[in-house]
């Protein structure tokens, strides 16, 4: 336990920079910065209820699951031809501009568009061996395709060389210090190298959010673990999640990691240790954030979607309905992957599901939804959540 609160505690200690640091460079986005079917406690008919309720939802038909935004829906389709020409033009914009978020997300997409179709990448790679993006999709790819497997550690750990080259370059890029965090939780690293590599990441881009998931992952998978006291664990993460969130920029997504602490105690059933009002907050400030964003904006979409199924765990039902409006088309692999084999039809019937709360006046803390892990499932998160399907036991 000891162990495993120093290691907690080293990068609550190490996390923050000042709160004034200067804003990243590049773009700002839009303004401003189951298996089995889950116990729902839902009707499992006439749950669609189109033209009945002035809901302000999108039909189901037009849903999307994990749609691409404007920039990278063409760079994919170029890809489905065989051409790499334009996913090597999309991520040398995003480097030259510093556009780190923005490239973090399409590294992860191409990366998972090569798993099944590679061969346009090893086209890519051999027209182009030295791109630092073909190297940073390729590492991408690697951690992919290694973590679904029972060895996962130790074929994480064959690729570490790998990995060691896309850190080599010393840059401003802290897309290969994420993959590298991801890399060394997957492949069990000590304290001492995850900090050091967590470090690196802050010391290039302190407020970035994907380098920020992984380091709350690495924290919420000691819970439990090693002797360590669950309770004591679950609060030092979200001490984690609410000091970046507090010290991030404004509309920074940051702001939505006390969100993924509390999603990550619900799903751990974590008992009493975390307080109500310390959950409703996380899903406040995730809802304050979602706000600032336009209805229907694909950069927000996993953040809203993740909220729901948090306000969903906490009975909050009209809230719920208005982050599914803001939502829009977009619903996105992660969460809803972690509890049926079809995430979009878990997320329509869990979208269902709150209309009918909603419309039928239920009192807020009626049940509802309970989700759960899927049966099998080793490691509730996976490297890659923002873009693309993303299961335990396919990714």
């Amino acid at each position: 336990m000891v162990g495993t609160m120093l290691r907690l505690r080293a990068l609550l200690r190490n996390a923050r920079p000042s709160r004034n640091a200067p804003r990243p460079a590049g773009p700002v986005p839009h303004g401003f910065v189951p298996n089995e079917p889950v116990q729902s406690g839902l009707r499992h008919d006439g749950l669609v209820l189109d033209g009945l309720l002035p809901d302000g939802l999108v039909p189901d038909d037009e849903v999307l699951l994990d749609a691409p935004d404007d920039r990278l829906s063409p760079v994919l389709a170029a890809a489905g031809r065989g051409e790499y020409g334009p996913a090597a033009a999309l991520l040398a914009g995003t480097r030259e501009a510093a556009a780190w978020e923005d490239r973090d997300g399409y590294v992860r997409r191409l990366a998972l568009f090569a798993r099944s179709r590679g061969e346009w990448f090893d086209a890519w790679c051999a027209a182009a061996p030295d791109s630092p993006d073909a190297l940073l999709v390729g590492a991408q790819l690697a951690v992919d395709r290694d973590w679904a497997s029972p060895a996962r550690a130790e074929l994480l750990r064959r690729a570490t060389p790998l990995l060691t080259a896309v850190t080599a370059d010393g840059g401003g890029d802290p897309v290969p210090w994420r993959i590298a965090l991801d890399h060394a939780r997957g492949a069990r690293a000590g304290h001492a190298e995850f900090e050091r590599l967590w470090v690196e990441a802050v010391r290039r881009s302190p407020h970035h959010y994907g380098c920020h998931v992984a380091a709350l992952r690495y924290l919420s998978g000691a819970c439990g673990a090693g002797g360590a006291s669950r309770s004591e664990c679950h609060r030092e993460c979200f001490d984690f999640a609410e000091r970046a969130a507090q010290d991030a920029l404004p509309g920074s997504l940051v702001q939505a990691l006390p969100v993924r602490a509390a999603h990550a105690y619900l799903a751990a059933r974590g008992g009493p240790a975390v307080a109500r009002g310390r959950l409703d907050a996380a899903a406040d400030r995730a809802v304050a954030l979602s706000t600032g964003y336009a209805p229907a904006d694909p950069w927000p979409a996993e953040v809203r979607n993740l909220l729901v199924h948090v306000l969903v765990r906490l009975h909050r039902w009209e809230d719920a309905l208005e982050q599914l409006r803001l939502i829009g088309p977009y619903a996105t692999s992660f969460p809803w992957d972690r509890e049926d084999e079809d995430p979009l039809a878990r997320f329509l019937h869990v979208r269902a599901g709150v209309r009918l709360r909603v419309a039928s006046g239920r009192p807020p803390y009626a049940g509802g939804p309970r989700p759960t892990r899927p049966p099998g499932a080793t490691d509730p998160c996976p490297p890659g959540d923002r873009t693309g399907r993303s299961r335990p036991h396919d990714h």
